[in-house]
């Protein structure tokens, strides 16, 4: 009876690993790279059979590791499957240029959750970088795709967390700024004054939202040095010593959502307009994970008739956190921010916002906790 039972929980576990194994093979995904080749084996001579494109949905049949033929310390993941075209085709195809189904899913359900969320800034790539689940590059396992270079995308919220032990972060996602390839002694300067930089302990990431065409997960996170903020060309000349964070139009459509954020911004961009827009302080000190996300709010109005540009409020320093909503109720229209007073405690503040009789944007400003400049 003893050698029975022990028989039948061998079976049963090999039947329970046989039908997990048939689940992960039998399994769908999307294609992530801008083109990419189905071949009819994984061997370097093979024959191309279908040229897939992103967004193109394939059955995942089967998996195997090769060894890459330009490092033999390293293994490729090469995944077999079928294609949706007329003759179903089956072959071979990297697994770097397909998404499975439930990290899909995964991204979809980030994207979800911000939905009532408006960009608060748009950003583009310095360079290829990695869109991944979480924020954090210790490991590969939340890597969902890697992005191309000068990828536009909104950003939803950003966050900062405790920076990875170099011993832990096998993927750096660590881009060169532009311009930064220097020759003699002007590059030997910029790697001194980073040198001396005092050492961050947190690093910077963004929850961003990506539009169809330039990825199937519609959502995601961006190491924060990869990013480079694209500040509107009607405002960008207005920064005073502070870093534009994040800004809103103030007129105009507020819900146009549609197209990449470069094509918004381009057309927001043609027609001079009214902006409210976050700033903060730049500091040499560390950055902490506990800091405000901006310190001052900046209301641009904009005189149609001399075709000009007017401050037409700007805040003393508060602790001011995220999300920036901009509203319109019939005839009028406000924003709301965050803001942390001297306790700790957060509470939504409402701006509002009218023309006068000259059609001058005024704001009606709330009384708000101020930040000591001490603390700067």
């Amino acid at each position: 009876m003893r050698a029975y039972k022990t028989t039948f929980v061998i079976l049963l576990s090999t039947f329970i690993i046989g039908c997990n194994t048939l689940a992960k093979r039998n399994n769908s995904g999307v294609v992530v790279a801008r083109r990419a080749q189905i071949r009819s084996s994984t061997a370097v001579v093979a024959a191309d059979l279908l040229e897939v494109n992103r967004g193109d949905a394939i059955e995942i049949l089967d998996s195997t590791d090769v060894q890459d033929p330009s490092d033999n310390s390293k293994k490729e993941r090469w995944l077999r499957v079928r294609a949706h075209d007329d003759e179903n085709t089956e072959g071979w195809i990297e697994a770097r240029n397909v998404m499975p189904n439930d990290v899909l899913e995964a991204s979809r359900k980030i994207a979800e959750e911000y939905k009532g969320v408006p960009a608060q800034a748009t950003g583009q790539l310095r360079a290829g970088s990695n869109l991944r689940l979480t924020p954090d590059r210790s490991g590969n396992e939340n890597i969902m795709m890697r992005l191309d270079s000068g990828s536009s995308f909104d950003i939803i919220e950003w966050k900062r967390v405790p920076k990875p032990k170099s011993s832990e972060a096998i993927e750096s996602d660590i881009a060169p700024k532009a311009g930064s390839a220097q020759q003699g002694n002007a590059g030997a300067g910029k790697v001194n004054e980073e040198q001396n930089a005092p050492e961050e302990t947190n690093e910077l990431w963004y929850k961003v939202r990506l539009p169809p065409v330039i990825s199937p997960a519609p959502a995601g996170w961006i190491y924060g040095k990869q990013v480079e903020l694209s500040v509107p060309s009607d405002i960008i000349f207005y920064r005073t010593g502070r870093e534009f964070v994040a800004w809103q139009r103030l007129d105009g459509e507020l819900n146009d959502r549609e197209g990449s954020p470069k094509d918004k911004d381009a057309a927001r961009e043609a027609k001079p307009g009214s902006w409210v827009i976050l700033e903060k302080s730049s500091s040499n000190q560390p950055h902490t994970l506990d800091e405000p996300d901006f310190d001052r709010i900046y209301v641009l109005g904009y005189d149609k008739r001399n075709q000009e540009h007017y401050t037409a409020y700007r805040s003393p320093d508060v602790r001011g956190f995220l999300p920036l909503r901009v509203e319109t109720q019939g005839d009028t229209r406000d924003f709301t921010i965050r803001i942390q007073d001297e306790n700790g405690q957060f509470r939504e503040v409402k701006y509002g916002l009218f023309k006068d009789a000259r059609g001058i944007l005024k704001v009606t400003a709330p009384s708000v906790p101020t930040r000591d400049r001490r603390h700067r």
